[in-house]
């Protein structure tokens, strides 16, 4: 058995990463292992390091309005990588309820806007994970 593997990432040009930081650490207390990668990621570094941290979920936390960009961006360069069927991706931040819908049809599995107890994305994340080989 091992722990859950989540990468935290920020997509884009946000500046902020309060929220992504407050995520990882409730994650972490919960037992997940977590890689942050740090502020103004690319899709394509989001889904390298996601391939090298062999991760089971893709967290993106994302402030700048690019969101229905950038996330299905990364979802697609998921699946060129043949990677999306074994990764749980799910997104958090300032995101439009009218985006949601499209976000969803785009490959996200699921949206926590802000205000969302941390305890709802950890259960989210345990109830949906792809590989259940894991321990907590």
């Amino acid at each position: 058995m091992r722990n859950i593997r989540v990468l935290v990432a920020k997509p884009g040009l946000d500046g902020h990463d309060r929220g992504a930081k407050v995520i990882a650490r409730a994650l972490r207390d919960a037992g997940m292992e977590v890689i942050y990668t740090g502020l103004r990621q690319t899709p394509e570094q989001i889904v390298q390091v996601a391939i090298q941290e062999d991760v089971d979920v893709v967290a993106m936390s994302i402030l700048s309005g690019a969101h229905n960009h950038l996330l299905p961006k990364v979802v697609e360069l998921l699946k060129a990588e043949e990677a999306y069927e074994d990764v749980l991706v799910i997104a958090g931040g300032v995101i439009p309820k009218e985006d949601i819908p499209f976000l969803k049809e785009s490959g996200i599995s699921e949206i926590f806007t802000p205000g969302t107890p941390t305890t709802v994305t950890i259960d989210y994340i345990k109830e949906n994970i792809k590989d259940k080989s894991w321990n907590l």
